[in-house]
């Protein structure tokens, strides 16, 4: 980047940084140090240096870029409020951002910059959320799976999920165990619906069946349409007698997938780390102070992720000699997918609709993070500290 480009960034946020509050301010100099690449005392000189300087500027060579930095900086807001999506799945939200930050008074650029930033294609956006991204969290957790000796009394289901309407969803448990599964620690319940990928979350203290029986049974209840069938893996978890009792009271269908099969699964195992191991990572969490606090973290990111993240769904897989193509449909959140499937009643998607248009996903995602903050203090001054990684 040259001087002429750095120069006109300082120059686009000049007049607001110096009207702005502490806590914008820091914003506008944490934007600029990741744009430009500079050190946070470097912006702040060279604001006061511009403030009472004569604005002179040499000349840009060469034809004029469409897509100026401000334009990308305004696209690493909506990419930030989006929890760092790729392009593919952020080009379709930009719009929808836009409209409830400036509904809420939180969009801060300019008429320009808004148009501009409107008009960028999916492969700009591509391009651009590219620079943004950082490298790839390479690490694995452990697995707190056992193959129920029970596992008979489940029929297993290979699919097709596609003919399967709203309500079949496939279940999970991921352990917050670090790099030990020794002593006691949390858990998180994960439901993936498959037809609307709609998603929900609990926290549980350990995996007895008592306690994983009563997280299924609060996800059910935050789910905004009818739960017609549970879809585990063999984790002794769900396959007991315990649960199935309780499913063939309810009249939901109980099936599992195949021993040591995770494709079955396909949905659900994304999850776990598309969300849960994304926003909690490996850390061990073995507080149990802190499961109320997940919980209250689980609402609230189930409205973020249901209603402003978006997902894309395969609807195609040939296989192809040795490989396979995979073809997916157009990335949208679980909650378009809600208002558009047929079979969820009108009056669901009324409440959802009403719900929805109360809802700004820059807030939601300033509390889940505000949230797992909390978690992770609480860890830190209450949990068993003795455990070292295996």
């Amino acid at each position: 980047m040259n001087m002429t480009t750095k120069n006109h960034i300082y120059k686009r946020y000049l007049s607001e940084y110096l009207k702005a509050d502490r806590k914008r301010k820091g914003e506008i100099l944490d934007h600029i140090c990741d744009v430009v690449g500079v050190h946070r005392k470097a912006a702040i000189s060279k604001f006061k240096a511009l403030q009472f300087s004569d604005g002179s500027e040499l000349s840009k060579r060469g034809r004029k870029a469409y897509y100026t930095p401000d334009v990308t900086l305004a696209l690493k807001t909506i990419w930030e409020a989006a929890s760092g999506i790729c392009g593919e799945l952020l080009h379709g939200l930009i719009e929808e951002y836009v409209t409830i930050l400036k509904r809420d008074n939180m969009w801060y650029e300019s008429e320009e910059t808004t148009e501009k930033l409107l008009e960028m294609s999916e492969a700009t956006v591509k391009r651009r959320v590219g620079k943004f991204l950082k490298d790839k969290n390479l690490r694995r957790g452990l697995s707190s799976t056992k193959p129920s000796h029970l596992k008979e009394i489940i029929p297993i289901f290979t699919g097709h999920w596609k003919d399967k309407p709203p309500g079949h969803g496939q279940i999970d448990t991921v352990v917050h165990c670090g790099g030990s599964l020794l002593g006691n620690m949390a858990y998180s319940v994960n439901y993936t619906d498959v037809a609307t990928l709609w998603v929900s979350f609990a926290a549980q203290w350990n995996k007895g069946q008592q306690a994983t029986m009563d997280s299924l049974k609060r996800i059910r209840g935050k789910i905004p349409f009818r739960v017609l069938g549970m879809h585990p893996d063999t984790g002794s978890e769900f396959i007991n007698w315990f649960l199935k009792d309780w499913c063939d009271e309810e009249k939901i269908e109980f099936t599992r997938s195949r021993l040591y099969h995770s494709n079955d699964n396909a949905y659900v195992e994304q999850k776990n780390g598309h969300v849960i191991r994304r926003f909690l990572e490996y850390d061990r969490i073995d507080a149990r102070e802190a499961v109320e606090v997940m919980n209250e973290l689980y609402d609230k990111l189930e409205l973020y992720l249901n209603h402003f993240v978006s997902s894309k769904k395969c609807i195609e897989k040939v296989r192809i000699g040795s490989k396979y193509k995979k073809k997916y449909d157009k990335a949208k959140t679980p909650y378009k997918r809600v208002l558009e499937h047929k079979d969820i009643d009108p009056v669901i998607k009324a409440r959802l609709i009403k719900e929805h248009e109360t809802l700004n996903p820059l807030i939601l995602k300033r509390e889940v993070d505000k949230l797992i903050e909390g978690v992770l203090e609480i860890q830190k001054y209450h949990g068993n500290h003795t455990l070292k990684k295996q």
